[in-house]
């Protein structure tokens, strides 16, 4: 078996109660400001629900984060950057959920 290196981190955010589109465009706007320098991320998307109009689709959060790493140590080193931690604390205050789905490629 051959092994996969990566790592994708997806964050998906809901807004606060009575948050709106300005919250989620500065909730983007922060993730885009604070995340994308940070060593060790490869590839880093804000992206919006799609609306796809299909039962298992969850379009109810507001923003997703969707990010990609070498592997489990740079994501790691992610997490305590100073700069992620800065997100976390100019940012908490527009969402009042996160769910994180962390994944790494299936052995073929």
């Amino acid at each position: 078996m051959t092994h996969h290196s990566g790592f994708f981190h997806h964050v998906y955010f809901w807004l606060r109660e009575g948050g709106g589109p300005d919250d989620a465009r500065e909730l983007a706007e922060g993730c885009r400001t604070h995340l994308s320098h940070i060593p060790g991320v490869q590839s880093i998307t804000v992206a919006t629900p799609a609306g796809t109009p299909r039962a298992v689709v969850d379009n109810t959060y507001a923003v997703a984060l969707l990010m990609e790493f070498a592997d489990q140590a740079a994501h790691d080193g992610y997490q305590e950057h100073p700069d992620h931690l800065r997100f976390i604390t100019e940012c908490k205050h527009l969402w009042s959920r996160v769910q994180i789905y962390d994944a790494v490629p299936a052995e073929a």
